[in-house]
Parts: structure tokens; C-alpha cells; sequence
């Protein structure tokens, strides 16, 4: 399923996506750039909705983990939902053509303003994540005359053995409703005439490659609905959130076969409609970041390969530590030298490395590379830092592209800054 393959005469391969060589398209839009294949992209939602599919589950993708509209349409067309965690991921959804009512409104600071525009965009659902988002819920809705259909996020406190900075599903992490106060708070919920309880949701954590978390994490959820069965709640829906991860570099993540069957026994067991939320797992490996080297420095016993991407452009090296492996776009002899080489941008922090310690065909200034699976997390988290427009997006389908996100010029960058009167 790796749309990004090498391709040509021997010799002379170069990298490509969609009946495209990537090295035509940076010299058509330039460098650094985000390029998603719209063939991976439909490989990958096809194969996770076809191991979902004796569930009969939803599919609602993770806008978080890339919100470019193209991305999300193409996954839209395909059936996809939309799991969204602000009123700017919903308007992106609204606005791809995402259908309101496959959209489900996660995350624990929504604001009154943001529940208005939902309720009056008719969402599917809300997932909610504490006592003060509830009665503020049931305010805005009674306010407006409407009626909030919601499911309880709860904190199940698995350790989904995940990265520190994406656990999301421990007693100590900041997100849902400790499990055992979800029965009174499904109490509270049903005082309010202005909200509907349908289910309840949970996500444990992001980058998940081992399935026994999952395992643990929805016995705990099909019990938790077994017993508001009990007390009289019509527990309709079961959100069990994403997290599937990929493999980067030496991961294992369970098989998609695996992670289905898991799902469907739930499925079968409570009689209920399922709903997962996908993000990295869909897009990951559909994007690549293509940067340009620089200059090689040598300085004492190290080598920078400096290129013109950097920590503005995919901050995950920096802030998670993460790898992506890194492909130069003309493919190099088998028996080519490494060296072991500091990929780095030319953001002035010495936390802008892309690869440390990484062996490599001998680069030079030119030379175009690819850092692979950088499709979730990597557009969506850039940034302007030190005065650098983050890198534009293009999209390849059956021989085209298409810049999808183009880059902003230093002119706009600066526009968006007003001096104050006295300044002026």
C-alpha cells in the first residue's frame, strides 16, 4: 500500500506518487512542500472500512491529523465522517462535504459559540468530556430550542504505552470523565430536556502499536454500557475513537484484520452502532515532505546536511522526537556509501533536527529529499517561525497535481500584522 515508489529506468529511478516523479513537481511548485497521493488515500480508506465492515461501524476521520480541504474531501466522497475538536475543524469539515450529521464534536474546551454554530449546523454528536461542558451544553441548546445529542467521553485510565505528549486515556491526562462518575453524570444529563444521551465515547492515546490496549479499553466501554443498560439509559452508540498507529521506522502496529475483529466483537456483543475515528493511520503514510538540500557543513566529527525545511514546516522530530525516514528522489545504487549525517533546517534553534545520527547516500547541495509518512500531524502543526512560510501542499491524482494549499508570500505573512495609531 506505499503509493510513494521508486519508478523508471535502472539507474536513474526517481521517487513518485500517481504516474508522477516528484523531482517534476519541485521544480514546478519549488521547495519545501507537502505532496499527498490521492491513490493512497483511497487504498487506505478502502482497506480500514473493509476490515470494519462485518461492525458495520462509522468511520469519522481525525480532521486534527491534517486539515487540508482537499484531504478531507477526498475521504468525504469516499463515506468518511469527520471527528473535529474546534468550530474552525468543523467549518473545514461543513466545508469539504462532510455530511453534518457524520460529524462528532470531541475536545474539552468548547466554547459556548462554538456549541451555537454546531447545534445550528445539526451535528451528529457531542462528545463530552466534564460536568461544566454538560450544563453549558444544555444551556446553549435550551437557549436556541434545540436538542444536543450527546455521549459521555469517558477516561477508562488504560496506559495505551504511547508517547507521553499523546496518552490521552490515563486517571492523569487531562481528557473525559473519570469512569466511575459516568453514572451520575449520565444522571445529570437526563434532568436536561435539552439533551439527548445516544452513547458514550473514549480515545486512549494516538501512535497505538499494540492491540491489547484497545483490548482492555473497550471491555471497559462494553461494560460501561451494559451497566447504564441497567439503570434505563438508551445507549445507542459506541465511540471508540482512533489511534492505530503506523510504522514510521521499527513499529509493529497490530494488523488492520486484528484491530476489525477486535471492533466487530464489540459490535455483535452489545447490538450497538460503532463509531471510530482514524487520523494518522489514513493519512500518515498518503503524505511526503520534499525539501531541498542547501549546503553539506562539516564541523569536527559531525556532518549537517542543512535543507530548506525545517522545524516550522514538521515540528513532530522536535516536540515528539519522532522519525520519519528519509528518501533522497533520485534512488541510489545498492551498493552506494552511507554517512551517518544531522539532517537540519535553517530555523535558528538547535532543536531544528529532522534525523539525528541518520546514514544516508552521500547528499549534496541540490539534491532533492523526501521525508516519508508525513501526511498526519505535519502540515496541520506548522508554523511561521522566524518569518518562514510554511511549505505549500499539492495534491497528485492519475498524473496531475494540484497545489491545494499554496505558499504565502513574505508580503502576506507580514500583512496580517496591524501597527497601532501611535505607531503609525
Amino acid at each position: 500500500m506505499d503509493a510513494f515508489t521508486y519508478r523508471g529506468e535502472s539507474g536513474a529511478r526517481e521517487l513518485g506518487a500517481d504516474g508522477l516523479a516528484l523531482r517534476a513537481v519541485a521544480d514546478s511548485v519549488g521547495t519545501p512542500f507537502y505532496c499527498y497521493s490521492s491513490s493512497a488515500l483511497e487504498a487506505r480508506y478502502g482497506a480500514f472500512a473493509a476490515a470494519l465492515s462485518p461492525a458495520r461501524a462509522r468511520i469519522c476521520f481525525a480532521v486534527k491529523a491534517n486539515d487540508n480541504l482537499a484531504v478531507i474531501r477526498t475521504l468525504a466522497r469516499l463515506g468518511a465522517g469527520a471527528d473535529v475538536v474546534s468550530g474552525g475543524e468543523m467549518l473545514a469539515a461543513l466545508k469539504a462535504g462532510v455530511a453534518p450529521a457524520n460529524i462528532v464534536f470531541s475536545g474539552i474546551g468548547k466554547t459556548a459559540a462554538e456549541m451555537a454554530a454546531a447545534l445550528d449546523a445539526r451535528i451528529g454528536q457531542f462528545n463530552v468530556e466534564s460536568e461544566p461542558e454538560l450544563e453549558r451544553l444544555a444551556e446553549v441548546a435550551a437557549a436556541r430550542n434545540q436538542r444536543a445529542s450527546i455521549a459521555l467521553r469517558i477516561n477508562p485510565d488504560i496506559d495505551a504505552g504511547t508517547h507521553e505528549k499523546i496518552a490521552t486515556g490515563r486517571k492523569r491526562d487531562k481528557f473525559g470523565v473519570p469512569y466511575d462518575e459516568a453514572s451520575a453524570l449520565y444522571a445529570r444529563a437526563a434532568a436536561h430536556a435539552s439533551l439527548q444521551i445516544v452513547g458514550i465515547a473514549m480515545h486512549i492515546g494516538s501512535q497505538l502499536t499494540r492491540l491489547d490496549p484497545f483490548e482492555a479499553a473497550f471491555e471497559r466501554a462494553a461494560k460501561l454500557v451494559e451497566t447504564l443498560r441497567r439503570e434505563g439509559r438508551a445507549i445507542t452508540r459506541l465511540d471508540l475513537g482512533g489511534g492505530l498507529g503506523i510504522p514510521y521506522h521499527n513499529e509493529l502496529p497490530p494488523s488492520l484484520e486484528a484491530y476489525g475483529a477486535l471492533i466487530t466483537r464489540i459490535e455483535k456483543r452489545l447490538g450497538i452502532e460503532i463509531t471510530v475515528e482514524p487520523g494518522r493511520w489514513l493519512v500518515g503514510p498518503a503524505g511526503v515532505l520534499i525539501a531541498r538540500v542547501i549546503y553539506v557543513k562539516h564541523n569536527g566529527e559531525k556532518t549537517f546536511v542543512i535543507v530548506d525545511a525545517a522545524m516550522n514546516d514538521l515540528i513532530r522530530p522536535t516536540l515528539y522526537g519522532a522519525h520519519h525516514r528519509i528518501l533522497p528522489l533520485r534512488e541510489a545504487a545498492a551498493d552506494a556509501p552511507l554517512e551517518t549525517v544531522d539532517v537540519v533546517g535553517p530555523v535558528c534553534e538547535s532543536g531544528d533536527v529532522l534525523a539525528f545520527g541518520r546514514p544516508l547516500p552521500k547528499l549534496e547541495a541540490g539534491d532533492l529529499i523526501a521525508l516519508m509518512d508525513a501526511g498526519a500531524y505535519g502540515a496541520v502543526m506548522s508554523s511561521a517561525y522566524n518569518g518562514r512560510p510554511p511549505a505549500p501542499e499539492v495534491m497528485l491524482k492519475d498524473g496531475r497535481h494540484a497545489v491545494v494549499r499554496p505558499r504565502l508570500t513574505i508580503d502576506a505573512l507580514l500583512a496580517r500584522d496591524v501597527l497601532p495609531a501611535w505607531l503609525g
